[in-house]
C-alpha cells in the first residue's frame, strides 16, 4: 500500500523549521520546472481601524516568506499570492492592499518579484465539481502549476476544523461562497467544502500552527503558541494529521469524511506515514463550538449573565461568513443593553432554515435569506425583518430598538474597532509575538 508521507515539525528557528517540514515531506518533489505558483495563505479577516490578534487567524508572514525563499531557491520566479479575505463591501480594494502592506508582502514584491492579488478583482471559472456542485474558482489558482496552500492550524465553530481543504473556500466567489453554506439536507457546508480538492493543480500544504486557534476561525477565540508545523504533497492526509493534533478523528470532521470516502480511503490514518515528531507528543484538545444552553436558545455567557425574554438560537451550518461576522457584534451589543429587566419574548433567527418558535411575541430575522424561509410562517405574532445581503448595520439596530432592545449604535457603527478589544487578552505575553507578521 503506497502511503502519504505527513511531517510533523516543532517550529524552533526562522526558515530552519520550514525547510526542515518541507525536505521531511518531499513536499516540493512534484515541483516542476520553472512552474507557475500560486500560494494562498489564510487572511480570513482584517480591519484597517485598530490593532487585533492575528495569532492563530492569519498565516504568518514568517512562513509565507521561508516558502517563498525555499520556491526560489529552486529556480521559482512566477510566484503569485492570492487571498479573498472576507470584504463587507465587494468593491473595497483598500483593506486587502493594506492587509498585504501590514503583512509585508510588498517586500515579498520588492525582494523576490511576487505578484499579490485579492481574488476579489480577479476574474472567476465555473468549474463542475461533480456531485452536483459547480462553484466559480480564481482563475489564477486554477491555471497554476503548483499550488502551496499555507493555512492556519485552528478549529472552526462550523466545519470543526480550518485546514488544508477548508482554506480553499478563499478563492471562491462571494456568491460561491453563499452557495457553500446550502440549505439542502444533504449538500450542506461540509458537503460542499468537501468538492473544493476536485480542480487542484499539484499541490503542497503547510498547515501553520506556530499559533493554534480555540473556538475559530476568528480573533474571538482562544489562542496558543503550540509551535508546530505539518506538510504534505496530500492534502487530505495533512489535513486528517491537523485534525488529530487539535485532538479530532477525521470521522468526526464531516468534510473530512467526506473526501476520505469519495477517494476510498481510511479515516483512521492508516494509509499515512507520519514522520518526524509524534502525533501523541504534539496533540491538544481544541474545543471549536460556542456553549450554549442545552435548548440551544441562548448562549451560555448570556444565560450566566442572566439575560431574560430573550432568544437568540444558535448558529448552523447555512449561515454564511457574511452574516455571521456580524453576530460577534450583535451579541456584544446585546450584553452591553442588558440592564437586569427581561424583554418582551423576542426570538433571533439567523441562516436559511430556522422557524420561528410559536408563541414569541417578536421575530427578528437577520439575514435576507432567513427573512425569505419564514415570510409566511404562521407561527410569528410580530415579524422583524432585516433583509439585505448581509444586512446593514443600521438596519440591525433599528430592529433591536424596534424590538425594545436598546443596543448601542455606536457598537456597530465601529465595529471594526471592537476587534482591537480583544487585543488586551494577549498583552504582556511575550509568546504573542507580532514580528511573525512582519517581513524585515
Amino acid at each position: 500500500m503506497n502511503r502519504s508521507i505527513v511531517a510533523i515539525v516543532r517550529y524552533e528557528k526562522p526558515f530552519i523549521s520550514v525547510r526542515k517540514a518541507v525536505e521531511l515531506s518531499s513536499g516540493l518533489d512534484r515541483l516542476p520546472s520553472k512552474a507557475k505558483v500560486f500560494i494562498k495563505p489564510n487572511i480570513v479577516f482584517w480591519t484597517k481601524e485598530a490593532p487585533f490578534p492575528k495569532w492563530g487567524v492569519i498565516t504568518t508572514s514568517r512562513v509565507v516568506e521561508d516558502m517563498v525563499v525555499l520556491l526560489k531557491e529552486r529556480g521559482i520566479d512566477d510566484i503569485t499570492i492570492g487571498e479573498g479575505t472576507v470584504l463587507r463591501h465587494p468593491k473595497d480594494r483598500e483593506t486587502s492592499e493594506h492587509a498585504f502592506e501590514i503583512l509585508g508582502y510588498g517586500v515579498l514584491k520588492k525582494r523576490y518579484g511576487v505578484r499579490c492579488i485579492s481574488v476579489h478583482e480577479r476574474p472567476f471559472e465555473k468549474v463542475d465539481l461533480g456531485q452536483g456542485v459547480a462553484l466559480d474558482f480564481n482563475t489564477d489558482m486554477l491555471r497554476s502549476d503548483f499550488l502551496v496552500d499555507i493555512p492556519v492550524l485552528k478549529t472552526h465553530v462550523q466545519t470543526v476544523v480550518s485546514l488544508g481543504i477548508k482554506n480553499l473556500k478563499g478563492v471562491l466567489n462571494i456568491r460561491s461562497r453563499q452557495k457553500c453554506h446550502s440549505a439542502h439536507p444533504e449538500m450542506d457546508l461540509n458537503y460542499m467544502v468537501a468538492r473544493l480538492p476536485n480542480v487542484l493543480p499539484p499541490c503542497f500544504v503547510i498547515l501553520d500552527g506556530i499559533y493554534t486557534n480555540e473556538l475559530g476561525p476568528g480573533f474571538d477565540g482562544n489562542i496558543r503558541r503550540s509551535n508546530i508545523l505539518v506538510a504534505s504533497s496530500d492534502i487530505l492526509s495533512a489535513d486528517m494529521v491537523g485534525a488529530r493534533l487539535l485532538g479530532y478523528k477525521s470521522s468526526e470532521v464531516p468534510h473530512l469524511a467526506h473526501v476520505a470516502r469519495d477517494c476510498e480511503r481510511p479515516t483512521d490514518l492508516s494509509d499515512v506515514e507520519v514522520v518526524g515528531e509524534k502525533i501523541e507528543t504534539m496533540e491538544s484538545f481544541h474545543e471549536y463550538s460556542f456553549p450554549y444552553t442545552e435548548d440551544e436558545s441562548l448562549p451560555v455567557f448570556m444565560e450566566r449573565k442572566g439575560i431574560q425574554g430573550l432568544s437568540y438560537r444558535k448558529y448552523d451550518l447555512t449561515i454564511c461568513t457574511y452574516c455571521s461576522s456580524l453576530t460577534r457584534v450583535i451579541l456584544m451589543g446585546i450584553a452591553k443593553a442588558w440592564n437586569g429587566a427581561p424583554w418582551d419574548d423576542v426570538e433571533v433567527l439567523t441562516g436559511k432554515v430556522m422557524q420561528a418558535t410559536p408563541g414569541k411575541k417578536k421575530t427578528i430575522l437577520i439575514g435576507k435569506c432567513i427573512c425569505r424561509a419564514n415570510k409566511n410562517n404562521p407561527d410569528i405574532r410580530e415579524a422583524v425583518p432585516v433583509k439585505g445581503c448581509p444586512p446593514s448595520m443600521r438596519q440591525v439596530v433599528e430592529a433591536f430598538h424596534r424590538s425594545g432592545i436598546p443596543v448601542d449604535p455606536s457598537i456597530f457603527e465601529n465595529k471594526d474597532r471592537t476587534a482591537g478589544l480583544y487585543i488586551k487578552k494577549y498583552e504582556g505575553k511575550p509568546e504573542f509575538d507580532e514580528s511573525f507578521f512582519r517581513i524585515i
